[in-house]
């Protein structure tokens, strides 16, 4: 028998909607939802790779509980309900001893979050996390305290862009499929591409002019950009009259930062500058810069967004053809939006572990800080916390120093982890539970916003092929043991979509046709005339009194980058357009694609150090050190070293990726803890590597 299942990716956060084709209980075929016009038939080689997945055994198949030390390697393979009584009376000692606000959850964010969000509200905890601190924290945070607003307020439309604007945005690589469709609808129609990294990447294939700048001065070219565009008058007036406050401010902090001075802290001549700033003025509105996605990099990229968002502001491009788009909501569209599984939960009162309602009142609290956090399970300050979910989160593979963050761990009662794959962190908890593949899992509904709102469901495609569970059959019965059944009350996935819908008028049935529901038969205008900002002045505002009230300066004075110690280089990190981080690497067909990650140098920096190309050399940072092959190159900056993230894997259970590479987080010694307060993200590339033959 024969079937077509709409549901939703999931091998990245990305989370295409994809029609996946069925035959006598097994998948045949996987392809775009067609019926997603941004989509069409198209994936990439993430989601293709998900049928090989469903019967690879180098995964977790059975709950198991550690029956070594942490990170022993010993586990037994052992029931659901052995799982979950070890984790219920864990869970319970750690309640009883240090109440509820003791135990931390942390994922990856997303639209399903809302059911992990939930389960800790129902125990009573303040302390869901997601995964952000590494990511986009910063240009988050950057955007609200411009706009008022968090960085996924606007949506980009490029496919109507005339110059895209991208600070290390390497977008055909680290892509998402329908925006990567539409940065290539603009280019093919011929708009222009300023792409600005110190290494070159597929993404400068596509770029009209490329700047190669000097690692961690991405803030000093943009204050030369933006001293020139304002000197120049190359903005819109009328609209920076009507929504942007704080020019004279602007004009005062930038009055020192020439084009001229930034080609010395940037590499980047002036003339070069100069002549992208009349092209911006010929092509605006249909401009964009690029806020920044994985914008966790140097001390200062939090300035750098913000004058990123800036600059949009400036351009006038807010709900304009080739600019910033603002998403429709179902509100827009006159209906009712999705209920929360947490509306009819009591709300939690205790103080946050990570202090993101407090000390750093000006971070987004729905996130939180996972450094933080670890601060809280590390000093026990502002209380203890004892108990910790990981949901298909790798913070030991994600965050710098894993180390140290084991050190930190080991004082924790209770770490579980709910995985797909053997992460690194799973491999270190006391109890993996392991989570069924998109393939074999229906996930809670979420809300699409763009032009057409409406609400999209995952729907399972075959039956699990191991002892493995759902998400939501996790979180309800780990919910009920712990005496929060009523807050959990769904015995069937259908259950739990129709506790969502309550309050629309649509119904699971609807979604048969197409996988996801609009809300409106057409698109809802644009309307650059009338739009709602987040700020107290309800304008742009270049400098934001609340944030200054809070010690944050809105227009901070550059301070050059840390140079390399002499002999050293900047450890630099990135990833290929078929690799999700780390979880990639042991993928039955991508792991042959990847192989292994190379350091790649600079041809006159290796050239000094007397090695060639496809040597092997020690890369060392203190005392951690490996050994790697090397691929010497003109496209990278003299004074960096770049490698693939994701690599290092020293788990046997994972055949294929096992003792392939290096690890680039292992090389950020003692940069846990090392964050910009302003922005919140973790500085990723601020650590420093010596290079020798090895």
């Amino acid at each position: 028998m024969k079937k077509s299942v709409y549901s939703i990716c999931g091998m990245c956060a990305v989370r295409c909607p994809v029609t996946v084709e069925v035959e006598n209980g097994e998948v045949t075929w996987i392809e775009g939802n067609a019926h997603d016009a941004g989509m069409g038939k198209s994936i990439c080689a993430k989601a293709a790779s998900s049928i090989p997945m469903l019967h690879d055994e180098q995964r977790p198949l059975n709950p198991m509980i550690r029956a070594g030390a942490r990170g022993s390697g010993k586990w037994k393979n052992v029931s659901w309900d052995e799982a979950y009584d070890y984790i219920e009376k864990k869970l319970k000692g750690v309640v009883e001893q240090h109440g509820a606000k003791a135990i931390l959850f942390s994922d990856r964010g997303g639209p399903f979050a809302d059911l992990h969000k939930a389960f800790m509200k129902a125990l009573g905890s303040p302390n869901y996390i997601n995964h952000d601190c590494t990511c986009g924290r910063n240009p988050n945070h950057a955007s609200k305290s411009v706009s008022g607003l968090g960085r996924t307020a606007f949506n980009y439309d490029f496919k109507n862009a005339k110059h895209i604007v991208l600070f290390g945005r390497n977008i055909t690589e680290s892509f998402k499929v329908k925006e990567v469709k539409s940065f290539l609808k603009a280019v093919k129609n011929g708009a222009r591409v300023t792409y600005v990294d110190p290494r070159v990447t597929n993404t400068t294939g596509k770029a009209t002019r490329y700047w190669a700048v000097k690692p961690g001065t991405d803030y000093a070219l943009l204050l030369g950009i933006t001293n020139y565009i304002v000197a120049k008058k190359f903005y819109d007036e009328k609209f920076v009259k009507k929504w942007v406050s704080g020019m004279k401010e602007l004009r005062a902090f930038l009055k020192p930062y020439t084009p001229e001075w930034a080609e010395k802290e940037t590499g980047i001549s002036a003339a070069e500058i100069k002549a992208f700033c009349t092209e911006i003025n010929e092509d605006r509105p249909a401009v964009i810069f690029h806020i920044g996605w994985l914008l966790s990099r140097y001390k200062d990229s939090f300035y750098a967004s913000r004058m990123l968002n800036i600059l949009n502001a400036l351009m006038g491009n807010v709900e304009q053809p080739g600019g910033l788009i603002v998403p429709k909501t179902p509100g827009d569209a006159g209906a009712k939006g999705l209920k929360s599984l947490g509306a009819n939960m009591p709300a939690v009162k205790e103080p946050r572990a990570d202090l993101c309602d407090s000390e750093y009142s000006h971070y987004d609290n729905g996130a939180g800080m996972l450094q933080l956090a670890y601060q809280a399970i590390d000093t026990g300050k502002p209380y203890p916390v004892k108990a910790y979910f990981v949901d298909r989160h790798n913070p030991l593979f994600a965050m710098p120093d894993p180390e140290e963050q084991k050190r930190i761990l080991d004082k924790l009662d209770l770490l579980v982890a709910c995985e797909v794959n053997y992460s690194e962190t799973a491999c270190y908890a006391d109890v993996i539970l392991p989570e069924s593949t998109f393939l074999e899992r229906d996930t809670l509904l979420r809300t699409e916003k763009g032009p057409k709102p409406g609400f999209g469901m995952r729907r399972q495609c075959i039956e699990p092929i191991h002892n493995t569970k759902a998400g939501w059959e996790i979180y309800t019965e780990l919910a009920r043991r712990m005496g929060k059944g009523e807050y959990f009350p769904y015995d069937t996935i259908e259950d739990l979509w129709n506790f969502q819908l309550q309050d629309t008028n649509v119904k699971i049935e609807d979604f048969d046709a197409k996988g996801f529901v609009k809300l409106c038969d057409k698109p809802i205008p644009s309307n650059p005339d009338k739009f709602k900002l987040g700020t107290e002045s309800g304008k742009f505002e270049i400098v934001n009194k609340s944030w200054e009230d809070k010690g944050i300066q809105c227009l901070k004075p550059y301070e050059p980058p840390v140079e390399p110690p002499e002999g050293s280089f900047r450890l630099l990190f990135g990833r290929k357009g078929y690799q999700a981080h780390g979880q990639s690497i042991n993928n039955p067909v991508l792991s042959q694609l990847l192989g292994s990650n190379d350091l790649m140098i600079h041809t006159e920096a290796a050239a000094k150090l007397g090695i060639k190309d496809g040597d092997t050399v020690e890369l060392a940072n203190g005392d951690v050190k490996g050994t790697i092959k090397v691929k010497v190159t003109d496209f990278i900056d003299r004074n960096c070293v770049f490698m693939l993230h994701g690599f290092g894997k020293n788990n046997p259970l994972l055949a294929r990726a096992y003792g392939k590479g290096l690890a680039d987080e292992a090389f950020m010694k003692g940069k846990l803890f090392d964050f910009d307060p302003a922005g919140g993200g973790i500085n990723l590339c601020e650590s420093f590597v010596t290079v020798k033959a090895a």
